[in-house]
């Protein structure tokens, strides 16, 4: 457990601490080179727009939209030894689509404070949390666009071509930290996040955005350690809390490194079943085996009183690695939650590593039967992409299909996106981007979900590489 002192300068992070950490930062030198800095990860170096896509196949007409997708690009090259892939300045990229053609491409820095000072312009308005640096999460809600970030940062709205407008707490009503990952309720319109601030090591928060885009709950739950919780999950009747062992590190911070939390063996990993409109001191906490999960795929209670919480589970994570991820296996999982034992049962749903998990997500916090998620190189990867791959898993049947992009061709996460008259779990598309790490080319990509092994149903062609990002949604107009 972490000291007395220790945690008398974690409530406080003073200044005089983050200058020791910048001191040091620029002292941090390496051999080699960064593997988020260079190949597939290396960041363009402007913004675009095309007008002039080529595409393959037919695109679905009713497809009326935006798809978006956020990740880091820094916008001045930083400095490789210092530098953690979590940590660059945002970036979104964007394909409009209607009437079965493909409008356009744009790609737009994420205006913080130092971005717009870069690219030597003033200041993007609105209110800052402690950084302004937003880069993980792009969605739609209440009639705007907003990228989020978790620990500390206000959400950005950015306009119909990725323009920033501002840095913005839902109207003022957001007291504190974010999320990356809220969840939307498919019955009440309404966004669930636990969200952490790392200034804080003592308190969460599960905040709700009503569908009017205005926060109307921010519950405080008491933790230790200052754990990492990237993201949550939803059921009819818990949020689904994720306090696991990557915690703050002072020493990492102390040291130099931009982003300062570390597997800690001493944190006890355990799950929160918090009532959703409950008190923090409701949470109902259920120990389970030490693992990191970033990404839960949904959850959903039995009649028996359980809840069923589906889940990438890496072995551990940034134990070794100053740059990124760095577990060496991340298993498909199940993880049964006994309220009344308060006990969690892990069982094995895929063995082969892989993240991203999406479902279709109509069916958030309910019973579900399909699950995509992208695949991970086996035993690891300094880059953490390499795959060729999507898996589509039955939950139901217990089978799963593969979607093979080719040798060369590495996909990031994609989304379900259903058909307006669907008449099954599957019934709709999968979208995405692919990189051509041969031609320096990316692909937005529309498969049909329930031919999910098939050739796809549309190709957008791109024609630079677009980085690998993290999270992205379809926005319907």
């Amino acid at each position: 457990m972490a000291s007395a002192v220790e945690t008398l300068i974690r409530k406080t992070v003073s200044k005089g601490v983050e200058k020791i950490a910048e001191f040091n930062r620029g002292r941090l030198r390496e051999d080699g080179e960064n593997p988020f800095l260079v190949g597939i990860h290396a960041p363009m170096a402007d913004e675009r727009t095309i007008t002039d896509l080529q595409v393959s196949g037919s695109i679905p007409a009713e497809l009326d939209g935006r798809y978006i997708r956020i990740g880091p690009n820094p916008v001045t090259p930083p400095n490789p030894a210092a530098y953690h892939w979590f940590t660059g300045d945002g970036m979104v990229h964007g394909v409009r689509l209607k009437d079965g053609k493909a409008l356009w491409y744009r790609n737009r820095w994420v205006r913080s404070t130092a971005v717009s000072e870069a690219l030597g312009e003033a200041p993007a308005p609105g209110p800052r949390n402690g950084f302004d640096t937003v880069n993980t999460n792009v969605l739609g809600h209440a009639a705007s666009t907003w990228a989020i970030v978790e620990a500390g940062g206000y959400p950005v709205r950015i306009d119909e071509e990725l323009n920033t407008i501002a840095h913005d707490p839902f109207g003022g009503t957001l007291k504190g930290s974010f999320s990356a990952h809220p969840h939307l309720d498919p019955e009440t319109g309404e966004m669930h996040a636990i969200c952490y601030e790392a200034t804080d090591q003592s308190t969460i928060r599960h905040v709700v955005v009503d569908r009017t885009g205005k926060v109307r709950r921010e519950e405080p739950i008491s933790v230790t350690d200052g754990p990492s919780i990237h993201d949550c999950m939803i059921t009819k009747n818990y949020v689904i809390i994720l306090d696991l062992p990557v915690t703050f590190s002072m020493k990492t911070l102390l040291a130099g490194h931009n982003f300062p939390y570390r597997w800690n063996p001493e944190h006890k990993a355990r799950v929160g079943l918090l009532p959703r409109e409950g008190r923090g001191e409701d949470t109902i906490w259920c120990d389970v085996e030490p693992a990191y999960v970033f990404h839960p795929c949904n959850a959903y209670e039995t009649e028996a009183g359980q809840v069923l919480l589906d889940v990438c589970a890496h072995t551990n994570m940034f134990a070794t690695d100053a740059h990124g991820p760095d577990s060496q296996h991340t298993p498909f999982e199940r993880w049964t939650i006994d309220p009344v034992k308060r006990q969690v049962q892990r069982s094995v749903i895929d063995p082969d590593s892989q993240e991203f998990p999406r479902p279709n997500e109509t069916l958030i916090g309910k019973p579900y039967r399909f699950a995509y998620a992208m695949a991970l190189p086996r035993g690891g990867d300094p880059s953490f992409l390499s795959n060729t791959m999507l898996y589509k898993h039955d939950l139901v049947a217990g089978t799963r299909e593969t979607h093979d992009f080719g040798a060369n061709h590495v996909p990031g996460e994609f989304v379900f996106v259903p058909k307006a008259d669907a008449v099954a779990e599957d019934d709709g598309w999968l979208m995405g981007y692919v990189v051509n790490v041969e031609s320096d080319t990316t692909d937005f990509v529309i498969l049909n979900a329930s031919d999910f092994a098939g050739a796809p149903q549309a190709i957008v062609h791109i024609p630079h590489r677009i980085p690998p990002g993290f999270h992205g949604n379809w926005v319907a107009v």
